[in-house]
């Protein structure tokens, strides 16, 4: 892509700082975290994007706290819905090309094989209808890219679902990891890589799924952490989704295909690479 001038929202989260980060070397790049551009005030938003006009605007930010959300809905659509409309009007009003991510949440996990983007949605609880009402608003600026991705690993912070596997295991100590929810990981590095990719390449707009290539359950991604670590006797107990008893209800089979991505031209690494990356990076900043 060539030189542009891109506002990273979300500066200060997992995704957010990864994407500031490789963006920085070779555009100019404008970050903002919640305190600096709060989402739930439209006026924030329009007086930072109309003094920035920016090229792109990159939105990291979300509210992803899914239990949270049943108690406390107005949060999650002010940021998820209604703060996503904003800077779809604001981009229209300044020509830039929106960039969102949503989730596989909205899809309700009754299936058997992984979904496509023509899927139909089936949100289930208030977090998961607040991010499919967040892509019908982002998908309101003319230029916009909408990529769907799922239990996101990765970035400087650390504090994932695939963090705590690693670090349990690496630890010694019981990893509990349900044995029938499927989920294709991504990996923040490959995210960001994607998301040049499709601006950088001026791949048609639209809503792709953005996730590593394959599946796993998450008992299945804990033995292949054992395996990586060298601890192929680590004790892991797979537990089944039911057991939980999550509300709202978590998609049990939620793998998402990401075969729109690859004939964009943009290809995804397995999962099970990712997380090799993952974890050799974890070993070079000491944290394995």
């Amino acid at each position: 892509m060539t030189r542009q001038l891109v506002l990273v929202v979300g500066a200060g989260g997992q995704l957010g700082e990864s994407m500031t980060a490789r963006l920085s070397g070779s555009h100019e790049t404008v970050s903002r975290t919640r305190d600096e551009m709060d989402l739930t005030v439209p006026e924030s938003v329009r007086t930072t994007i109309n003094s920035v006009c920016p090229d792109v605007i990159i939105n990291c930010a979300a509210y992803t706290n899914v239990d949270a959300a049943e108690q406390d809905p107005l949060t999650a659509l002010a940021v998820n819905a209604w703060g996503v409309r904003t800077l779809a009007v604001a981009a229209r009003e300044v020509d830039a090309t929106l960039v969102h991510y949503s989730t596989d949440f909205v899809f309700d996990g009754e299936t058997d094989a992984p979904y496509v983007e023509t899927a139909d949605p089936n949100p289930r609880g208030t977090y998961a209808a607040s991010k499919l009402v967040g892509e019908w608003f982002a998908a309101e600026a003319p230029r916009h890219y909408v990529l769907r991705v799922e239990s996101l690993f990765g970035g400087p912070r650390g504090k994932s679902s695939i963090d705590r596997i690693i670090d349990g295991i690496a630890a010694g100590v019981e990893v509990r990891a349900f044995s029938d929810r499927t989920v294709s990981p991504s990996y923040v590095d490959d995210v960001v890589t994607a998301t040049i990719g499709l601006l950088s390449q001026g791949a048609p707009f639209g809503l792709y799924h953005c996730v590593n290539s394959g599946w796993t359950t998450w008992s299945q991604l804990a033995r292949e952490v054992a395996q990586r670590l060298g601890r192929p006797d680590a004790a892991i107990a797979e537990v089944p989704l039911a057991s939980a008893a999550l509300h709202p209800p978590r998609p049990r089979f939620a793998a998402l295909s990401n075969s729109k991505l690859t004939a964009a031209g943009v290809p995804m690494p397995a999962w099970q690479d990712a997380l090799a990356r993952y974890i050799a990076e974890r070993d070079r900043d000491g944290n394995a």
